[in-house]
């Protein structure tokens, strides 16, 4: 019969912890274009979505970039305190799980007495004495809450998805930390290419100011002619103070992302030009995968959807079995003794009968979190979609471009020296010579600004796919994009 009891309750204990409140989560689903709005000379390539997306920077070969960003990674105060919220969500983690299991308590008391001869009587015909008397008491106490409506469950479901959220969260700390590190350098290296171009052109009019000067010394030329070219000399050295305003601003903001007091930070000039690299592109869905941010925002859908649950469970009663067993005696000697033994066995149960409506208020309050994580879910997907599609198209026009900047520089230069010519041979006013420097100095700008607006749109779309495509092969065998074994001995460290 004993038996046959438990087995009942048992039973009876499965069934209730079978009935978890709240909706199972499923991910929404949603409609995606099966390919981008790829121009040339972009091909599709064959997604890895396992491959580590980490030191996605060494693909540009620039050594003093990579110790940048490992600098950055390892000083960080923006990285640092979002490490200590993913470790917050782990400890939230661990104690949401500690309800599954019963709690223990060990209680001792040690304490002497007097009880007042004047209390309440609690029998007419008996006398209350005054006593002095020692009281040791030993316990040990239990309980264990049933999960009848799933609450426990759905609190541990939660807490997985937002410690999953904060790591996504993490990740995308990270990727914006070394994309807005390489924005910044690629920023101040496209500035000393500028600067490297109006040093060069300042050298070329201070000869042309000489060479006229020494015209008009002789009498062959106007004082017009020279006053027109010192005018364009200083407007020239009146741009080199605003470019180098603009390097000392990317020179601080790198400053401050690698953790290093602006103040005693200083990068050294480098007008070297950077080559951007070949980026493979997969398929829009494996943006969805790659993205840490669209991570996060699916993590808090399945977390908000958890939260249902734990506001519906309040509808259901709460029960907790809290068994304790001990010993009480007024003498410490005869404290374990069997006479001094106590224990108790009970079954707590609450339920809810009136709340003004409060619960139903806090479910309907959960389920509209819900859905403003599923729109936010929604926004996240829209604009990776769109920062990918700007990247890819953006990156295809400004190669052509440059490819005509480059020819435009070319043909200012051959420009410039036919007016040259034509003006030594005094076939033409000195104005002509002016005009070409002016359109070479323009040409010889604007490519280098397009370099540098390659440069940052390359970053952005490393950012818009989620970071490196290391593993990823083109179906192109000339656009590989294997792992360089640097590449492969960072990523396998992370």
């Amino acid at each position: 019969m004993k038996l046959a009891r438990l087995s009942a309750a048992a039973a009876a204990s499965l069934l209730l912890a079978a009935c978890v409140a709240g909706p199972d989560y499923r991910a929404p689903a949603l409609e995606l274009p099966v390919s981008w709005k790829l121009e040339e000379p972009w091909r599709p390539s064959t997604p890895n979505d396992a491959a580590d997306k980490g030191p996605w920077w060494l693909r540009f070969g620039d050594a003093r970039l990579d110790g940048l960003q490992q600098q950055a990674l390892a000083n960080s105060p923006t990285l640092t305190l979002a490490n200590a919220r993913l470790a917050q969500a782990r400890a939230t983690l661990a104690a949401s799980e500690s309800a599954r299991y019963p709690q223990l308590g060990l209680g001792a008391r040690a304490s002497r007495l007097k009880i007042s001869a004047n209390r309440p009587l609690t029998n007419y015909a008996t006398q209350n004495f005054s006593t002095v008397q020692n009281d040791f008491a030993l316990s040990l106490t239990a309980s264990y809450e049933f999960d009848l409506a799933g609450r426990v469950q759905r609190s541990v479901e939660g807490a997985t998805a937002s410690a999953a959220q904060s790591a996504a969260d993490l990740e995308n700390t990270r990727l914006l930390l070394t994309t807005d590190l390489a924005s910044n350098y690629f920023n101040l290296r496209s500035t000393d290419t500028e600067l490297d171009v109006l040093s060069r052109s300042i050298a070329l009019q201070r000869r042309a100011l000489e060479l006229v000067t020494a015209r008009h010394d002789l009498g062959a030329v106007s004082g017009l002619d020279v006053a027109q070219q010192q005018a364009l000399l200083d407007t020239t050295l009146a741009q080199v103070d605003l470019l180098k305003k603009q390097r000392s601003q990317y020179e601080h903001a790198i400053a401050t992302l690698t953790g290093t007091p602006a103040p005693s930070f200083a990068l050294a000039a480098d007008p070297q030009p950077i080559a951007p690299p070949a980026i493979p592109i997969g398929v829009p869905s494996d943006a969805l995968e790659r993205r840490p941010d669209v991570a996060s925002a699916e993590r808090a859908m399945a977390a908000a959807n958890a939260q249902i649950g734990v506001a519906t469970a309040a509808f259901y009663p709460s029960i907790v079995l809290a068994p304790t067993a001990g010993v009480d005696s007024r003498m410490i000697e005869t404290l374990f003794d069997a006479p001094s033994l106590l224990w108790s066995v009970g079954v707590s149960a609450t339920q809810t009968l009136f709340d003004g409506g409060r619960v139903r208020a806090n479910v309907d309050f959960t389920r509209a979190g819900y859905d403003a994580t599923v729109a936010n879910y929604r926004r996240v997907v829209l604009t990776a979609m769109q920062e990918a599609e700007d990247g890819i198209t953006g990156l295809a026009s400004l190669d052509r471009a440059s490819t005509q900047a480059l020819a435009a520089v070319a043909s200012a230069r051959r420009v410039l020296d036919m007016a040259t010519s034509r003006y030594e041979g005094g076939a033409s006013t000195y104005l002509d010579v002016i005009t070409a420097q002016q359109s070479l100095l323009a040409a010889e700008r604007q490519a280098a600004q397009l370099l540098g607006q390659r440069l940052l749109t390359s970053v952005f779309l490393v950012k818009a796919l989620g970071g490196d495509w290391c593993g990823i092969e083109s179906p192109d065998a000339a656009a590989r994009t294997d792992c360089p074994a640097p590449l492969r001995r960072v990523a396998g460290t992370r």
